[in-house]
């Protein structure tokens, strides 16, 4: 059983940087590959970020590639979400997740509120 808890969201204006949070609980966090997801009202989740255990590997949504970096310390089992150059449409809630790499994502945590005005 794995337990996140996002944290670092807030109000920022268009241009502005955000860093996310998202501390894990268990002992086997370094296995798990993690990803950060989105959802803005009216829409769908979708996907921003994903990292593979030992951090060597990333994979980002075009519509935030170039401005979002995702990175991991195992050591404080800890994914973040740096988030720079931040648009009006990056409003949404973000999420983290964990799962290993043949079963997908498995744990989620509650979200943190990002919202950025023009």
């Amino acid at each position: 059983q794995v337990q996140l808890v996002e944290s670092g969201g807030g109000s920022v204006q268009a241009g502005g940087s955000l860093r996310l949070s998202c501390a894990a609980s268990g002992r086997t966090f370094s296995t798990y590959v993690m990803g950060w997801f989105r959802q803005a009202p009216g829409k769908e989740r979708e996907f921003v970020a994903r990292i593979n255990w030992s951090g060597g590997s990333t994979l980002y949504a075009d519509s935030v590639k170039g401005r979002f970096t995702m990175s991991r310390d195992n050591a404080k089992n800890t994914v973040y979400l740096q988030m720079n150059s931040l648009k009006p449409e990056d409003t949404a809630v973000y999420y983290c997740a964990a799962g290993l790499p043949t079963r997908g994502y498995e744990y989620w945590g509650q979200g943190t509120q990002v919202t950025v005005s023009s």
